[in-house]
């Protein structure tokens, strides 16, 4: 048995859509970004980066759920003297399994990712240090001089975005340099292209282990700057040659700066200066890249949310029958502090193939998800709680029909708090025999015998009993109330060790 904590299982799950979404998204960023550019210019191409974050979104979507929980309280059977608790712990040794692990590692690794982003942020921030602010700059953003000449010219921060320009900015470049300079600058910033680069950031520590997600950073940075550049070309386009000469002058980025955009990145600068030469695409082309984008983001995220609707398993379409029985025998141990009390309680479920259904048996309450995942073999989620006063205890339990597949947990001294025993099988027997008759009956037997037991049922019930002394004559203690002939016959025989067989209105015991 496996034991599982239901937000790990969560969380790998969901997990599993955003890496899928992810990757597929930033493949087709990669095989478009450069014919876009070609056919409707570096911005349009810029806006393919749209696509990941959109594909990540679209694939945690909720779905409508196909069906609710299905309670079967007719199909449930159960013999029990008093309601017991659940332990407050879940079930198992409360090992951490290897779903936990790579939770937690994701999650250091995330963290670890995020952390050196900050240093880096940090240690630009600190070459600002007595930077002063320049009150003759026409500009929407406050502008800062620094104290060095390897600081800037860059546009610092996301949600307050600087202008930050070195020591030597105007000796070091012309007044059209200086112009365009700050045009580019103000451009990021008009475009809040820092909140792109904390974006990216965080997706790319997200995703920290894909090695598509590092590619992808930098290749948001470099069209990033592809586009910005363009967008200064379309409005100062008689300076491209004033353009390439400021960027060939600017010396390139000493210190990284994860949440901001230098003018002259680390990236090799030969593409930008190639772009200068190409002609700025018209308004028509511009107008067609933002439709075609704008299709492909609704096919992305149309085809992202529906590789993500839950479907059912191919081998539950290929299920013996329409649903399943699971008969189960919970034990559960409480103590008042004083002594331990043992309370049991038997009964079976019956559900679709992959579908949930809960039984409540006084205050103790069972869910359980059956999905065939081999012939013959089943997957069995199970949850039991105690009217809802204690954490969900969670196990996961695979075996083959007719096999009995056992679950346990512990209480917070460390000693046995609950068992519970769950034989699954194909159909749903305890339906039809709940069927069988509508005579409900009640009996309160101690140290009886089956035999003498099942002959009471079945008089009162109109039932001839074919074989009755295949049920033997040991001696059997039970009560049940108002319980349906057909399931109280089946707990007799199940006290028996023998398989009950309904024909009409004879009832016949058959070896398990």
């Amino acid at each position: 048995m496996n034991n599982l904590d239901p937000s790990g299982i969560d969380w790998f799950g969901h997990g599993w859509l955003l890496v899928l979404a992810f990757t597929v998204a930033v493949l087709l960023v990669a095989a478009l970004r450069k014919p876009c550019r070609r056919l409707f210019g570096t911005e349009r191409a810029f806006q393919l980066w749209l696509l990941p974050p959109l594909a990540l979104l679209a694939s945690q979507l909720p779905h409508a759920a196909d069906a609710p929980v299905v309670v079967l309280s007719p199909v449930v059977f159960a013999i029990t003297s008093a309601a017991a608790a659940l332990p407050a712990h879940a079930a198992g040794s409360g090992a951490i399994n290897w779903r936990a692990w790579a939770v937690l590692l994701w999650l250091l690794g995330s963290v670890a990712s995020l952390l050196l982003a900050a240093l880096a942020q940090a240690r630009y921030r600190a070459r600002l240090r007595g930077a002063t602010s320049i009150m003759d700059v026409r500009s929407r953003w406050p502008t800062l001089r620094a104290l060095g000449t390897d600081v800037g010219p860059a546009l610092v921060g996301a949600w307050r975005s600087r202008i930050v320009l070195p020591a030597d900015f105007e000796c070091r470049y012309d007044a059209t340099e200086q112009m365009l300079i700050l045009a580019h600058e103000a451009t990021h910033a008009h475009c809040r292209d820092g909140w792109w680069c904390l974006l990216a950031q965080l997706v790319a520590a997200a995703f920290w282990f894909h090695p598509l997600a590092w590619w992808a950073l930098a290749a948001l940075r470099h069209d990033q700057e592809l586009a910005c550049d363009a967008a200064v070309l379309r409005e100062h386009g008689t300076q491209r040659r004033s353009y390439a000469n400021a960027m060939l002058k600017t010396q390139s980025a000493a210190f990284a700066l994860p949440v901001g955009c230098p003018w002259s990145p680390r990236h090799p600068i030969t593409e930008r200066i190639a772009m200068l030469k190409l002609p700025s695409p018209n308004r028509r082309r511009r107008n067609a890249g933002m439709i075609a984008g704008f299709a492909l983001a609704i096919v992305v995220a149309g085809s992202v949310y529906a590789a993500g609707t839950p479907q059912e398993p191919r081998e539950v379409r290929k299920a013996h029958g329409p649903e399943y029985q699971l008969d189960m025998q919970v034990e559960l141990t409480t103590d008042d502090g004083h002594e331990r009390h043992t309370e049991t309680a038997d009964f079976a479920l019956c559900m679709a193939p992959g579908k949930a259904a809960m039984a409540s048996v006084g205050a103790v309450k069972v869910e359980a998800t059956t999905v065939p995942v081999d012939d013959g073999q089943v997957r069995i989620d199970l949850a039991v709680t105690n009217a809802g006063t204690s954490p969900l205890a969670h196990s996961q339990l695979h075996g083959a029909l007719g096999r009995v597949l056992h679950a346990a947990g512990t209480g917070a001294d460390g000693r046995p708090a609950y068992v519970v025993d769950v034989t699954p099988q194909a159909g749903c027997p305890a339906r039809v025999i709940a069927a069988a008759s509508p005579v409900k009956v009640t009996e309160h037997v101690t140290n009886g015998t089956a035999r003498e037991v099942a002959e009471s049922i079945a008089s009162k019930a109109g039932w001839k009993l074919a074989n009755p002394r295949a049920l033997g004559d040991a001696p059997v203690t039970l009560s049940f109330s108002d319980m349906p002939a057909g399931t109280a016959m089946q707990r007799v025989a199940d006290l028996a060790g023998m398989k009950l067989v309904l024909d009409g209105k004879q009832v016949r015991f058959a070896p398990k």
